[in-house]
């Protein structure tokens, strides 16, 4: 299986954001000359507040700061956190910040899903973690069960690439070329380790399906396992085809998803789908000892991803997401060892037989739920291509 990494990559492996938040804060305190951080949620926590100090502080002491946040998932962070950033000398973008709440439009329902910073040009985070606090999860058993990678080589260069490429397209778009010339740092290609990754954007110009066919080349490689773990799971029929295919022909096949519900609707729909994947050898996993959060996967012993992207239409149809594919044996034996220890603390496996004992009105329930979401993606311009 081709694919573009890049070696010479030093990746470390974060667990949830008792990892995560260590290292982001002590590479923002590090920061000398650029931090460039997009993030879907900001909340006023007392993560949050400790990462909008520490980015203020870092701005204050001449280091270049630029933090974009979606205009939905951080809806509040106008009111709660703009005003006192700025006047500290942040940049701040807040990405389509208008919101009408009853509109299906595509475009309205394009966000900025990404979770990335870079430092520096230097030192690089990618995953699903958004700027909230671990122990806020209202009507969920706390913390957060989520991954992110911190970076360090050549793909830096790719990911402030990609970064840099989405600030001055929106700046272009919002300030109509009224601003100025921006100064960025230019990073170095220079290897650091011996790790092989790529990384991996979702938009809606030349990017539409390139986390979904990774994954999709990686289950029809596959040989002997795949383990996916995802937060909100309602792939389309190519995807759902790749599973079956891939467990017809002897892989051991694990989704671990979410067992908790969040979001009622898209919860209830994709159950719609276990019967069908249980019924073709799919093991299927419910993780309910805290809220999962986690998008990421292990194929066989060297491929692993880790990122924003759900397997739901709007992650793979409408949002902005990012991912990064490592191959590295390593680094995989390590996520499989964090998903397994997962799938034994806080999972129940699920059955067809489950499934009928629900009741009548509960499976009646998630057709509905089903056919509602099916319903959402028509009128957004979608319900051809998700073929769910």
């Amino acid at each position: 299986m081709s694919d573009g990494s890049l070696s010479g990559n030093r990746l470390k492996l974060l667990e949830s954001g008792a990892e995560y938040f260590p290292a982001l804060l002590e590479a923002i305190h590090s920061a000398q000359r650029e931090i460039l951080l997009e993030t879907y949620i900001f909340a006023r926590d007392e993560t949050g507040l400790s990462v909008a100090a520490a980015l203020c502080a870092a701005a204050l002491r001449g280091v270049v700061v630029r933090l974009m946040v979606d205009g939905f998932g951080a809806r509040n962070f106008a009111d709660e956190f703009m005003a006192d950033m700025a006047a500290d000398g942040v940049e701040v973008f807040i990405y389509r910040r208008e919101i009408r709440p009853l509109s299906l439009g595509r475009h309205r329902l394009r966000r900025l899903h990404r979770k990335l910073v870079v430092v520096d040009g230097q030192i690089a985070f990618v995953g699903g973690i958004n700027i909230i606090d671990d122990m806020d999860t209202p009507g969920q058993i706390p913390p957060r069960f989520d991954f992110a990678v911190r970076i360090e080589g050549p793909l830096v260069v790719r990911i402030h690439s990609a970064m840099v490429r989405l600030w001055r397209m929106m700046s272009w778009a919002s300030f109509k070329r009224r601003q100025l010339p921006l100064r960025w740092v230019t990073p170095v290609r220079k290897r650091v380790g011996r790790m092989r990754a790529d990384f991996l954007v979702r938009d809606n110009l030349g990017h539409r399906r390139d986390i979904e066919v990774a994954y999709l080349q990686a289950l029809q490689g596959a040989q002997r396992e795949v383990l996916i773990a995802n937060a909100y799971f309602f792939p389309g029929r190519a995807f759902r085809h790749a599973l079956v295919e891939a467990a017809g022909r002897g892989v051991k096949v694990t989704l671990l998803l979410q067992g908790r519900v969040e979001y009622w609707l898209l919860f209830h729909a994709c159950r719609v789908l276990y019967p069908h994947l249980l019924n073709a050898g799919v093991r299927i996993v419910e993780y309910r000892k805290s809220f999962l959060h986690a998008k990421v996967a292990v194929v066989d012993d060297d491929w692993a991803t880790v990122g924003s992207s759900n397997i739901d239409p709007f992650s793979l149809l409408l949002a902005r997401e990012a991912n990064i594919v490592v191959r590295d044996k390593v680094f995989a034996a390590r996520l499989r060892r964090c998903l397994e220890r997962a799938i034994v603390d806080g999972g129940v496996d699920l059955t067809p037989e489950r499934w009928q004992r629900q009741g009548l009105w509960l499976r009646c329930l998630s057709w509905f739920a089903y056919g509602t979401v099916r319903a959402a993606m028509g009128l957004a311009g979608y319900g051809g291509r998700q073929s769910v």
